[in-house]
């Protein structure tokens, strides 16, 4: 009767065995997964080739916004002379002749608009004294081809000589637009009955882009100092 019982427990060593092996087995196979799939790493290669591409992309349609802003300007500007045409006449001395001429030069192939007018620049170069007889009476204006809506004689001189004697010449300050060494090129609006508002407007904003660094280097460029 005693035999049997080493055979229950030999079987029960027998059943005990495989589960323990089963579970080492399992625990094994996780750890083992574990780290297979710590070793994985997610390329970086696409994730720079997709941000490039986004920036690419907003590049392009930012480029082709700002020029559709820029064409629209321009043909809004071209279809803005609602209002006709204007002539601005302006007479300088001689030696500022060059400078003005070639920003009258941009500013006419701008077709700038002042007031609805396209405003188109006209220079003309006349000795400051024989300008002064005209503006003063002294002679006809006709000698200097009209009444010119701005005068940039070479010096302040000239702007005090007409202020004296025909205070109502004038339409707006003198500003000087260059400088050298004896003269200081002031620009001064004119009044009359031949100078609208359109032209009188026009000549201030003609004086005020004189002073713009591409028209003070054409000033340079004649040995006239930039302001």
């Amino acid at each position: 009767m005693s035999k049997p019982a080493p055979a229950a427990s030999t079987a029960a060593k027998s059943d005990a065995r495989p589960a323990t092996e089963g579970r080492s087995t399992g625990t094994g196979t996780h750890r083992a997964m574990g780290k297979v799939a710590g070793r994985r790493r997610v390329a970086k290669w696409p994730i720079f080739a997709g941000v490039f591409a986004i920036l690419l992309v907003v590049g392009v349609l930012a480029w082709g916004w700002a020029n559709n802003v820029l064409n629209s300007r321009a043909e809004a500007q071209a279809n803005a002379c609602t209002d006709g045409n204007s002539t601005l006449s302006v007479v300088v001395t001689p030696t500022a002749q060059k400078p003005v001429s070639a920003a009258a030069t941009r500013w006419n192939n701008a077709n700038t608009v002042v007031h609805a007018h396209c405003v188109h620049v006209e220079v003309r170069a006349i000795p400051s004294q024989q300008v002064l007889d005209a503006l003063t009476g002294k002679s006809d204006l006709s000698t200097i081809g009209g009444l010119p809506a701005a005068w940039v004689p070479e010096n302040s001189y000239w702007v005090s000589r007409l202020v004296t004697t025909q205070p109502g010449m004038v339409g707006s300050p003198a500003e000087s637009v260059a400088s050298a060494p004896s003269a200081d090129y002031p620009f001064l609006g004119l009044a009359g009955n031949t100078v609208d508002e359109v032209q009188a407007r026009a000549a201030q904003v003609f004086r005020d882009y004189l002073r713009e660094p591409q028209q003070q280097a054409d000033f340079k460029a004649a040995g006239l100092t930039s302001n």
